[in-house]
């Protein structure tokens, strides 16, 4: 054995999307790192030893504008160009090599920590060191840190450290939350075990182990949908020990789930019941997917009010929007559905508050240990929300030994400072403007070469695609500053009127009909396809989005287009169930798929787009689609966005967000293939030229070529005299027009702004 001693700014504890992304935040930030896993891969619940898929704020692509940015989405772009097809073993590689890019990180895989010193009384200890055992290699290794990270999603480090902490479900009264229990007690969500099946191509036998359950007499197949065709995250209800103690009990869990595993593909195979001879299992998983533990007690703790009403915490670090989404106890032997979901009408925000502990002073949390209610937890819990509130509670961590100050003084006093260091790191913060003064984009004047001012959706083939008007469709458009018309291009079998309605969407990340504004009702002669325009004005006080519905007609087609338009998307309405317990306006209006647009228009021209609105403030969709977005380019065109200055400044630095349409629906595994190895709206080959005297000469500091990537970070050795500064975009990656969400300029740390 040998003993060893690490000295770094800040300890994480958990390898998992949330510790991993707490590594990448604080390094990024200056400090140092030891990230401490006790798998072999990084990637947690994710990785190739459990694969479940990482789920979001996107919810299945039900959420609008909904995909994690920062470092998770880099993770997310990363693995769709590696990684189409979702293969396991690369998304580990992903996952490595990020963290392995950062140079002030020290890894440590195989290290299972279960020491933990710390001084004080109960209510206000320190962490001093953790200990850990490096199995295979016989080395016992203590870290010493200044901050400490449990992102262990058990909350091990915690405990031992003496952090106050709950486990499972609290009183409906303590809360007010309508999904609480009526009496506490220490139920929590259970264990999954997966697994995954190919075709052999060849007759392939099964002979069940002994242990293997008789699935027909403890009636699964009752309650839940087995098919032999399936892909192993489709067996997520191969869930149990919710009623046990899933840290203590995780070997009898997991027996249990190998039993039901065996059992279902015993049944799959020798049944009689399914085409499944040449079928055979490729791989099952024996490490259990944990949901729950130790919730630790934090300032605030989130709760299910919350969700649902997306509270504007002023310490808000990050944001979710999986639906609450709570699990029977008995899980794959429950008598009832195997989950219950109830949405929240667009993302949500987590506070600051909820990352700390509230009696262990240099103590954060990332993951589904955070501070917040079973019920909440039953949204925060999933992956790439444990993987935003990561970043959020690395990079507070390296602000707060920046400052010298602890969590709570950090989220009492420096909030703001944190929320803009995230916002140039592109975190996954929503409606928090930049307004750093060093930024000197923020002081230019911005023009560009074109920009698109007409939102018209024309078909992209003649006659377009028909679309019988059989339920309402929905269409969001940005509404900067006012709208006075919507046209829609219709065909008539029979003179008849088109009703239109306008809506107003609630908060301004929310994407649902909320509140009428404006309807009418258009006659339409019957006849071919014909624009229709309808008068429904609408100005709202600030830029908004609109929903625009237009009701079902069966004498009237709708038609769609393939052509994509910045700002618009399209709807179509499904009515809840007469007995559903509660709208759920999200679930009732869901995407048309295959990436149509109605096509329709708006009227007056839009400014939603105009160049400024690279400099505005904001780094994704909030009130509308917050981007510039050029005029059509044609081949060989080029568009350019360009700030100048009304006196000289120097500059060394431009900072780039491109878009990389956080709309689209993202999975790391095989539940979802996105049809672009690179997103078609990011800019692919572009220039960053200056003028230095103000005459026109430009001189070109930056090139680059076949970018996929959103944000992208330019520093040159010896900083320039501009006064003007362009980027220039060659071509993208598919889509008709450049966009850019966001510029930020940057001179020399002792050059005054």
């Amino acid at each position: 054995m040998r003993d060893e001693s690490v000295q770094t700014d800040l300890t994480v504890v958990g390898g998992g999307l949330a510790g991993v992304c707490a590594a990448i935040a604080a390094a990024r930030l200056g400090r140092t790192v030891a990230l401490i896993t006790n798998r072999p891969v990084l990637g947690g619940n994710s990785s190739s030893e459990v694969r479940v898929w990482v789920c979001g704020a996107t919810a299945h692509g039900k959420q609008r504008y909904a995909r994690e940015t920062g470092i998770m989405g880099e993770l997310y772009v990363e693995n769709q160009y590696r990684n189409p097809d979702g293969n396991p073993y690369y998304w580990d590689l992903v996952v490595h090599e990020a963290v392995r890019n950062e140079p002030l990180i020290s890894l440590f895989l195989n290290t299972d920590v279960h020491e933990v010193d710390a001084t004080g009384p109960p209510e206000r200890r320190t962490v001093t060191a953790v200990t850990g055992w490096m199995s295979g290699s016989e080395r016992r290794i203590r870290f010493e840190s200044a901050a400490f990270a449990d992102c262990t999603g058990d909350g091990l480090i915690g405990h031992l450290a003496g952090a106050e902490y709950r486990i499972g479900r609290e009183a409906r009264s303590e809360y007010g939350e309508p999904w609480a229990p009526e009496t506490a007690d220490d139920i929590t969500l259970g264990s999954t075990l997966l697994f995954y099946t190919k075709d052999a191509g060849h007759p392939v036998k099964f002979v069940a182990p002994s242990f293997a359950i008789d699935v027909t007499t403890a009636k699964i197949p009752e309650r839940r949908i087995i098919r032999s065709g399936d892909n192993g995250c489709a067996y997520w209800w191969i869930e149990w020990g919710g009623e046990l103690d899933t840290v203590h009990e995780n070997e009898r869990i997991r027996d249990e789930l190998w039993a039901v595993i065996y059992g279902i593909w015993d049944y799959i195979k020798n049944s009689g019941k399914f085409d499944a001879d040449t079928m055979a299992l490729e791989w099952v998983g024996a490490v259990p997917g944990k949901r729950e533990y130790r919730r630790f007690v934090g300032d605030y703790t989130l709760t299910q009010h919350d969700i649902l009403e997306q509270t504007p915490f002023e310490d808000r670090v990050a944001f979710g929007g999986w639906s609450i989404d709570l699990h029977p106890p008995q899980g794959v032997y429950a008598t009832e559905a195997g989950s219950k979901h109830w949405h929240p009408n667009g993302t949500y925000h987590i506070p600051l508050r909820s990352l700390y502990s509230a009696n262990v002073e240099n103590l954060w949390f990332a993951g589904r240990d955070i501070s917040a209610s079973h019920v909440a937890f039953g949204t925060t819990r999933v992956m790439a929300t444990c993987a935003v509130v990561g970043q959020a509670a690395g990079s507070a961590a390296a602000y707060a030994l920046d400052r010298g100050v602890t969590p709570r003084e950090l989220a009492r006093r420096h909030t703001h400072e944190l929320q803009q260091v995230m916002l140039r790191e592109d975190a996954a913060v929503l409606g928090v403007r930049n307004d750093d003064p060093a930024d000197l984009a923020r002081a230019a004047h911005v023009t560009a070469s074109g920009t698109l001012t007409q939102l018209c959706v024309e078909p992209d083939s003649p006659g377009g695609r028909g679309w019988p008007l059989e339920s309402d469709i929905g269409v969001l458009v940005p509404v900067d500053p006012e709208l006075s018309q919507v046209g829609v291009l219709v065909e008539a079998a029979a003179a008849t009127g088109m009703e239109v309605e306008v809506f107003e969407t609630g908060r301004e990340q929310n994407y649902i009909p909320h509140a009428s504004v404006a309807r009418t009702s258009v006659r339409v002669q019957p006849g071919p396809a014909q624009w229709i325009w309808a008068d429904v004005p609408w100005r709202p006080a600030t830029p908004r989005n609109a929903f625009v519905v237009i009701r079902a007609n069966p004498s009237l087609t709708v038609f769609t287009s393939g052509v994509a338009v910045p700002g618009v998307r399209s709807y179509r309405h499904r009515p809840a169930p007469a007995d559903a317990e509660f709208a759920q306006p999200l679930v009732d209006w869901p995407k048309v798929k295959d990436w149509q647009t109605f096509c329709v228009g708006v009227r007056p021209d839009t400014a939603a787009f105009l160049p400024a609105k690279a400099v505005g403030g904001y780094s994704r969709p909030w009130a509308g689609p917050q981007m510039w977005a050029s005029q059509v380019q044609r081949d060989g065109e080029e568009s350019w966005l360009r700030l100048d200055w009304p006196d000289p400044v120097v500059i060394d630095q431009v900072e780039l967000v491109f878009d990389d349409d956080v709309d689209e629906y993202m999975i790391n595994l095989h539940h979802w293939r996105t049809p672009f190895d690179v997103m078609p709206t990011l800019v692919r080959n572009y220039r960053i030229e200056v003028d230095a005297g103000g005459d026109g000469v430009w001189h070109p500091v930056v090139q680059v070529g076949d970018n996929r990537w959103r944000r992208r970070v330019h520093r040159w050795p010896a900083p320039v005299p501009a006064r003007a500064l362009r980027i220039v975009a060659e071509s993208t990656n598919g889509a008709p027009r450049a966009h850019v969400i966001s510029l930020r300029a940057y001179g020399p740390a002792d050059i005054s702004n």
